[in-house]
C-alpha cells in the first residue's frame, strides 16, 4: 500500500531531527500481516511495542527494535527492564502457537476473505436500507461509522453519529453478536469464524439496521 501522508510526515521528521520513530502495534501486530503495518506500508521503525497477541491472547507485552538501541537493555546496557511474569512460560507457548498458525501458507487470506465477506455484506445491508455507513477495513479488521462522508482521520470519524452507534451496538449485543463497543475501536475476525457466524451476524444485521430505521 502506498505510505499515508502522516507516516511519511513522522518518518522524515524524525530522521530530519535523529530521534527514534516508534510504532505502536499491539492492535495491527500480527493481525494486518506477519510484519504488522510495517509490512503493508514498507517502513522500518527505531522500535516496534507490541501486545497479548504474541501471548496468543494471554496477558503480555513486548517492543523490539535495532540492534543498537537494544543493547541499551540489560544486561548487556544500562537500562534496567524486569517484570514478574515475564516470559511466563504459559504465555509464551500459546504466544509460540499462534505465531506458527499465523505463519501458514494462506492464513492471512483467510482472514481477509472472511472479513471482505462480512463488511461487503453489511454494506450491501445498509444501502439496501438507505443508511449511510461508512466502513473502513484492512485484512481481519474493520471499523464502522454512521456518516454520510467517507471517514479518513479522527475529525471525520467525531462527525459520526455516536448516539446511533451507541444503540447500534446495543441491539447487536442483545441479539448476542458482540462487536467493538466504540466507532474509534476496531472489530476484529479471526481463522475460528466460519461461515455460519458470518451469515448469523449479517442476519442479526439486517433486522437492526431495519429497526434502526424504523
Amino acid at each position: 500500500l502506498p505510505l499515508p501522508g502522516y507516516l511519511d510526515f513522522l518518518y522524515q521528521i524524525t530522521r530530519e531531527y535523529e530521534s527514534l520513530l516508534i510504532f505502536d502495534e499491539v492492535i495491527t501486530g500480527f493481525r494486518v500481516a506477519y510484519g504488522g503495518a510495517q509490512e503493508i506500508y514498507d517502513i522500518e521503525p527505531d522500535l516496534t511495542c507490541l501486545g497479548k497477541i504474541i501471548g496468543g491472547g494471554l496477558p503480555v507485552g513486548a517492543y523490539g527494535g535495532k540492534k543498537e538501541i537494544m543493547d541499551f537493555i540489560a544486561p548487556d546496557g544500562p537500562v534496567y527492564q524486569a517484570g514478574t511474569l515475564s516470559g511466563n512460560p504459559l504465555a509464551m507457548t500459546a504466544g509460540i502457537t499462534t505465531l506458527k498458525v499465523l505463519k501458514r501458507e494462506g492464513t492471512y487470506d483467510q482472514i481477509r476473505e472472511k472479513t471482505n465477506y462480512l463488511v461487503n455484506g453489511m454494506k450491501e445491508i445498509s444501502n439496501d436500507k438507505g443508511l449511510p455507513v461508512q466502513f473502513n477495513k484492512i485484512t481481519g479488521m474493520f471499523s464502522q461509522y454512521f456518516a454520510e462522508k467517507v471517514v479518513n482521520n479522527y475529525q471525520d470519524a467525531a462527525e459520526a453519529d455516536g448516539s446511533v452507534f451507541k444503540k447500534y451496538f446495543q441491539l447487536m449485543l442483545d441479539r448476542g453478536v458482540y462487536l467493538a463497543p466504540s466507532p474509534f475501536e476496531s472489530t476484529f475476525l479471526s481463522l475460528a469464524h466460519s461461515r455460519k457466524e458470518l451469515d448469523e451476524t449479517l442476519t442479526v444485521y439486517e433486522q437492526v439496521i431495519t429497526e434502526l430505521m424504523g
